[in-house]
């Protein structure tokens, strides 16, 4: 596939997919979902890539929203086709069994912030700012925004924003809890490609199995959340990987994990 919106390229475990089009401050438009949910599955699909990043061209926007010179032609069930087209390629990215990291160098609001909070992690330029402004215009957020940002800072702190349409910056994102990390706009992305390949040496199930444990279990209750962890913990025993990684560890030498989810 030729992409149009966006750029892809894979080196030592990681993929990088850059959001590109900058003129448009890197906004989301059909095109892009499809480009993204393409990206997605050749993650999925190649045991060489094992840690996705997202980020943004230039130096102004990881993605500034959905591309609003689209809305104008939306009725209400094209838009509602819109939401759930993005929502759909959200819960893709979200559900992916491998790490995804936001590097997040600039503008991250409205359709930009939903795409942020369905990865693993954020990190962020100390310049980035966040936010869902889809007030301002008139509407809600449509892309998993309402949800997504309520069970990261909370019930409270989501209505807020939403009904202001107010942006943080970086260190407030990150005192709430939405961003992970916060560095220097010169090392951001070295910063995120250091995480990014120390992830990429772990075992992949491993990475698989916390990704799923956590994320299942934030929407149980804390018993049951114990009782999957519990289930995948006896899992990690039947696998090569843990088998190499406790011998590794008594025979203090340094493990070489599979490079396979199927190990």
């Amino acid at each position: 596939m030729n992409y149009k919106n966006i750029l892809f390229e894979g080196k030592d475990g990681v993929g990088v997919l850059t959001f590109n089009r900058p003129k448009a401050l890197n906004a989301l438009n059909p095109g892009t979902f499809d480009e993204i949910s393409h990206v997605i599955e050749r993650v999925r699909s190649d045991e060489a890539l094992r840690v996705l990043v997202l980020t943004g061209a230039g130096e102004k926007a990881f993605v500034a929203g959905a591309d609003i010179s689209e809305f104008p032609s939306m009725n209400s069930l094209q838009a509602r086709a819109f939401a759930e087209r993005g929502q759909e390629v959200f819960f893709k990215l979200e559900s992916l069994p491998k790490p995804v990291i936001a590097c997040v160098n600039g503008f991250a609001l409205g359709g930009g912030c939903e795409l942020a909070m369905s990865c693993d992690f954020i990190y962020a330029s100390d310049k980035a700012r966040f936010g869902q402004p889809e007030v301002n215009l008139g509407i809600i957020p449509g892309f998993g925004g309402t949800q997504r940002l309520a069970r990261l800072v909370g019930r409270a702190a989501a209505k807020e924003l939403c009904m202001t349409g107010e942006m943080l910056d970086a260190q407030q994102a990150k005192a709430m809890g939405l961003v992970t990390r916060v560095f220097p706009g010169d090392l951001l992305m070295e910063e995120t490609m250091k995480i990014a390949r120390l992830l990429a040496s772990r075992a992949p199930n491993v990475l698989r199995s916390v990704k799923q444990v956590v994320d299942r279990g934030m929407d149980v209750d804390l018993k049951t959340g114990c009782a999957l962890e519990a289930e995948a913990f006896g899992v990690c025993f039947a696998s090569r990987d843990c088998r190499e990684g406790v011998s590794a560890f008594l025979e203090k030498r340094k493990p070489q994990f599979s490079q396979s989810l199927e190990d």
